[in-house]
């Protein structure tokens, strides 16, 4: 899985400049094994830097079940759920981690925190509770180097996490 990977993101870098992308059978074949990797071991060969999937769910070049879009930031439902309601909310800024925020990102940081509130309690969610996380590196278990909240919801979340 390791080397499909690392072939599938030099070929997306390629594709991402604008190369012809050509078909690698062995990474096609390898994409089902890992999508069955946790996502502690997809963060431990994980690297920020590039396009990431969440730059082309942004961009609608691949779907996505939509929960909330407004100018700045968006929300859909994770593929991979880790409770009954698991929705991610990403800023369409790039930023990689949420230790890349800098002094002029506050404004967009507020804005995605009191959007991950607000989708939530339209998922109704408020009553009971539920869960925010960010992940940050790999020992955070980051998969996805685009800074990204977790909104966990629908079951009693255990202490401690991870």
């Amino acid at each position: 899985c390791m080397i499909a990977l690392a072939a599938h993101t030099a070929l997306a870098s390629l594709r991402f400049r604008a190369y012809p992308l050509v078909a690698v059978p062995a990474i096609a074949a390898s994409r089902s094994q890992c999508s069955s990797m946790s996502e502690v071991a997809k963060a431990q060969i994980a690297a920020p830097g590039g396009d990431t999937i969440f730059g082309k769910i942004i961009r609608k070049e691949i779907p996505a079940k939509i929960a909330y879009e407004d100018d700045t930031v968006l929300a859909f439902h994770d593929v991979a759920p880790q409770a009954p309601v698991h929705v991610l909310v990403i800023p369409k800024k790039p930023i990689a981690m949420i230790q890349d925020v800098c002094e002029d990102d506050e404004p967009l940081i507020g804005h995605l925190m009191a959007t991950a509130a607000k989708v939530a309690k339209g998922l109704g969610l408020d009553d009971d509770g539920y869960r925010l996380v960010i992940n940050n590196g790999k020992h955070g278990a980051q998969s996805v180097y685009h800074l990204h909240v977790h909104i966990l919801g629908g079951r009693q979340m255990t202490w401690p996490p991870g």
